[in-house]
């Protein structure tokens, strides 16, 4: 999961990077509405954390803009002004959630999951694929209910796949989803982390198909009696 952090105040920016980080989040930070903007433009993001209160773009025109142009990325708005007439402008411009500062570090994780579950249509913070399953709020992986030691990019790339499990995902859309700005990170150094999670994976007979070419995915799990998946050419 790749979020956006649009916040001026590098303490409270800073905090929420680091909060975000340590559960497995890709997280860029901007300062400025106009960065705000231009980043949204350019680039697609699963979450934006947004502060109301930004230099050279108001955040509600940076959210007007965002909607403009037919994101549909969740917004949480962040504001020390708490009045109910910027509460509605934020929801009547399509923000999601709202936060009032200061707030619990704790809260906002938790609004977090809500909105990203929300997004993908889950109402559950439990993912389940076979005898694997995914904590989200608890960020813990577990096979037979056996917690599996993943590193955070491993359980990143393990949440991406679970959330399409039996789709198609490209490196690409595997590159947007896990990586932030700066980072060098190859073809071969995706494919190095699906091969670290796919062979801690083999105890739950759970499948990561390379599809060459195009990506991989999440072999969905066959339940008992059904005939199993044809074999396919140019599948590993």
């Amino acid at each position: 999961m790749r979020i956006l952090i649009a916040e001026d105040d590098p303490v409270l920016a800073d905090g929420l990077s680091r909060s975000l980080r340590a559960v497995g989040y890709a997280v860029d930070v901007v300062t400025d509405g106009e960065q705000a903007d231009t980043a949204l433009s350019a680039q697609g993001f699963d979450l934006v954390i947004l502060d109301l209160g930004l230099p050279r773009m108001a955040g509600l025109e940076v959210l007007r803009r965002m909607r403009a142009r037919n994101s549909t990325a969740p917004v949480l708005i962040l504001t020390a002004a708490d009045s109910v007439e910027q509460r509605v402008k934020g929801l009547d411009l399509g923000a999601d959630d709202y936060m009032a500062k200061p707030f619990a570090l704790s809260e906002l994780e938790a609004r977090v999951r809500a909105l990203t579950r929300r997004a993908l249509g889950a109402n559950q913070s439990l993912l389940r694929h076979g005898t694997l399953t995914l904590d989200l709020a608890g960020r813990v992986a577990a096979v037979n209910e056996a917690p599996l030691d993943l590193s955070a990019r491993e359980l990143g790339l393990l949440e991406i796949l679970l959330q399409r499990a039996g789709r198609l995902v490209s490196k690409e859309q595997l590159v947007d989803h896990l990586c932030e700005w700066g980072e060098e990170v190859s073809n071969n150094a995706i494919e190095v982390y699906v091969h670290r999670l796919r062979k801690k994976l083999e105890p739950a007979c759970i499948r990561i198909v390379t599809v060459r070419g195009l990506g991989y995915c999440l072999e969905r799990v066959i339940e008992a009696g059904e005939p199993g998946p044809a074999t396919r050419s140019g599948i590993a």
